[in-house]
């Protein structure tokens, strides 16, 4: 057998803060409760993780209400525009260094 070798990078795919989305969660009566709009972050709920979304608004929705998804209903996400990840804001570490002096 031989191994294919890749032709191109591709690119990492992540969740970041920022991006829009549509997330299709476990609803009652087994029926799935879809949310599109800005993905705020990870919120812990004691223990739990949830995913904040700011709503959009449209089919019910309140537009600018964020709406807490437990990761575990969570069934489908769909990243409808990827934002690019912050940068880390480091500091000079020759200048920090100098404080102890």
């Amino acid at each position: 057998m031989t191994a294919a070798a890749p032709s191109a990078k591709k690119a990492l795919v992540g969740l970041t803060p920022g991006s829009r989305v549509r997330v299709r969660s476990a609803g009652p009566d087994d029926t799935a409760i879809d949310s599109t709009g800005v993905f705020r972050g990870l919120v812990s709920i004691g223990g739990d993780n949830t995913l904040a979304i700011e709503l959009e608004g449209g089919a019910g929705e309140e537009k600018g209400r964020v709406r807490l998804v437990p990761v575990p209903a969570v069934l489908a996400i769909d990243i409808l525009e990827a934002a690019k990840p912050e940068e880390e804001k480091r500091t000079d570490p020759a200048a920090s260094a100098a404080y102890f002096r």
